[in-house]
């Protein structure tokens, strides 16, 4: 909330809703005259957020993945006006939690993953149709799982013979394959890569970080919170290279005076303390990164 620099009539979007502890918090610190825009790519987290604020005028409540956040802001007629956005990503608590959404291997449910049930195939689904070459691929770029293609070859050699379709199905057979691990389930990596390939994670990520730029107003801020070191990266590159300026061949003859900055870098990478850590072990590898809107218009 500090990063956001909130202003008390200022006009803010909350990219990922989740269950709103971060929308309840901003609006706390609006006034009567402020305007707080929620989206989520999640139909329950949308109905939630809807009987959450279905009182308060100040809210605005739409079903989109962040990557959408510009169509909502043109509808909401704010584009370029917006003083601060909160992107928030991965998977959400209450995902992880509900057994029928099929994203951790410590319940039993339907392999499903999808943040939006209601469109693209599930990871059921995607486990049938992928290629060994892509399977292998997702999981050393989306998991880092070193063991890539074992996990592969034996998930290949088990969709031959009956479909994968339950998240303990593929977690015994990862289990059984690799063996216990001591900090952590061996299937850990492999649910991690394929949500992020299923969601398309990375893809929304980087299709969204411009437009959220072109929709805040010179002084706004964008303060994301990634929660996986590919994130991170595209994060960390993105608002570096943006508040580097416009580039150039390195043969063009320019000065400082034609470098066009969009953003301002905000302090250091913001990390949990101890205490936070503690309180909430899902916190540990959060890192929140901050900038803010230069007064460059851009062409």
């Amino acid at each position: 909330m500090d990063a956001l620099s909130i202003k008390p009539d200022g006009i803010y979007l909350d990219a990922t809703y989740g269950r709103g502890g971060h929308a309840q918090s901003l609006l706390n610190r609006l006034g009567p005259d402020g305007r707080l825009i929620v989206i989520d790519r999640d139909p329950s987290a949308v109905a939630v957020a809807r009987e959450a604020h279905c009182h308060d005028a100040r809210v605005q409540v739409r079903h989109a993945p962040f990557a959408a956040m510009d169509t909502v802001a043109h509808a909401a007629a704010v584009s370029g006006k917006l003083d601060g956005i909160l992107m928030d990503l991965g998977v959400s608590s209450p995902q992880l939690d509900d057994p029928a959404r099929g994203f951790s291997f410590l319940r039993d449910g339907p392999l499903d993953m999808r943040m939006d049930p209601s469109c693209g195939p599930s990871a059921a689904q995607w486990l049938a149709d992928v290629t060994d070459t892509d399977l292998i691929r997702t999981l050393r770029e989306f998991g880092e799982e070193k063991h890539a293609k074992r996990i592969a070859r034996v998930i290949m050699r088990a969709r031959r013979a009956a479909p994968i379709e339950t998240t303990r199905q593929l977690a015994e057979l990862i289990e059984n394959e690799i063996g216990r691990r001591r900090d952590k389930h061996p299937a850990t990596l492999t649910f991690q890569a394929i949500r992020m390939a299923v969601n398309c994670e990375l893809e929304q990520l980087r299709d969204a970080l411009p437009k959220a730029v072109r929709l805040l107003r010179a002084g706004g801020r964008l303060v994301v919170i990634s929660f996986h070191s590919l994130e991170d990266r595209i994060v960390k590159r993105f608002m570096r290279d943006e508040s580097r300026g416009d580039t150039y061949p390195p043969e063009a003859p320019v000065t400082a005076d034609y470098l066009q900055p969009h953003l301002k870098l905000v302090g250091k990478p913001v990390r949990p303390a101890e205490n936070e850590m503690q309180a909430n072990p899902r916190a540990r590898s959060a890192v929140m990164r901050v900038a803010e809107r230069t007064e460059v218009v851009y062409a």
